[in-house]
């Protein structure tokens, strides 16, 4: 499952490493949410839910052109609290999950480099290493069971301190599961040591599954997920190859996710 929680890289859109460069980042994330976007994108609502996702992602070019790529969350812990009623009479006991996540494997190729505009697309592969059905209740997940194929291009303008990119990119689900049309935009500025980065990314389903709702409310590795979200981040450079970011991410609108926002943080090595 690719969501914009594993958007963790910066700059990268249709540039490639170079052969023998590379970026590695160790990554944190977290969601804690007590609201929830219904499939008819109204807030609701629920019992506390808490995603905690540690990752590692890195991109290493073999050649000038060709990048290979991983994101692994190699821990990931889904919690959900325990409800009392007004009296203090246990409603639901707590739970939790502790699990690797969905592993993604992709190799980027640059169609257009060396120029003002510069192309690349990538094929990703979702692997369904995490737990799709977790915990004491069954309803806890750090993955969503299904290994899926994506096919995707970004497009890039760099023009002195500033640069942009835009993506589009087709995720073929297995299982039953809907594909989905993701899209996105991202601008960014350095200042000295600092990076100022805007991302807008978005995530449509395709009707063309006929996987039955399972119920399970989490908001990361359902079927039929649509939103619109924007994420600035900050990444500061003191060193000529080692960084920290920071980042904050929430949706304008949305169905059938968690309704708060996802905090990230890392530490960042560049060949």
């Amino acid at each position: 499952m690719v969501i914009f929680i594993h958007h963790i890289s910066y700059a990268g859109g249709g540039w490639t490493s170079g052969k023998r460069h590379g970026f590695f980042k160790i990554g944190q994330s977290f969601i804690i949410a007590d609201q929830y976007f219904t499939p008819a994108g109204d807030i609701i609502p629920i019992t506390t839910i808490g995603q905690y996702i540690s990752a590692f992602y890195g991109e290493y070019g073999l050649t000038d052109r060709l990048d290979v790529i991983t994101y692994m969350p190699f821990f990931s812990r889904a919690t959900l609290n325990q409800l009392n009623d007004i009296n203090d009479q246990l409603i639901t006991d707590g739970d939790e999950l502790n699990a690797v996540g969905d592993i993604d494997l992709s190799i980027k190729y640059a169609l257009i480099k060396n120029r003002p505009i510069v192309l690349s697309a990538t094929l990703t592969l979702g692997l369904p290493t995490g737990v799709s059905s977790g915990g004491r209740s069954g309803s806890l997940q750090t993955g969503d069971g299904e290994f899926n194929q994506m096919v995707g291009v970004d497009l890039s303008r760099s023009l002195g301190e500033f640069y942009a990119t835009t993506s589009i990119s087709y995720n073929h689900r297995t299982k039953k599961f809907n594909d989905e049309l993701r899209y996105g935009l991202e601008v960014g500025r350095s200042i000295g040591d600092w990076f100022i980065i805007m991302r807008l990314n978005g995530v449509k389903p395709i009707d063309n599954g006929s996987f039955s709702e399972s119920g399970q409310i989490n908001g990361l590795f359902g079927n039929n997920i649509e939103y619109l979200a924007f994420t600035p981040e900050i990444v500061y450079q003191p060193f000529s190859r080692v960084g920290f970011s920071a980042s904050v991410g929430r949706a304008f609108y949305a169905k059938r996710i968690l309704a708060s926002p996802n905090y990230g943080f890392g530490v960042f090595l560049k060949l």
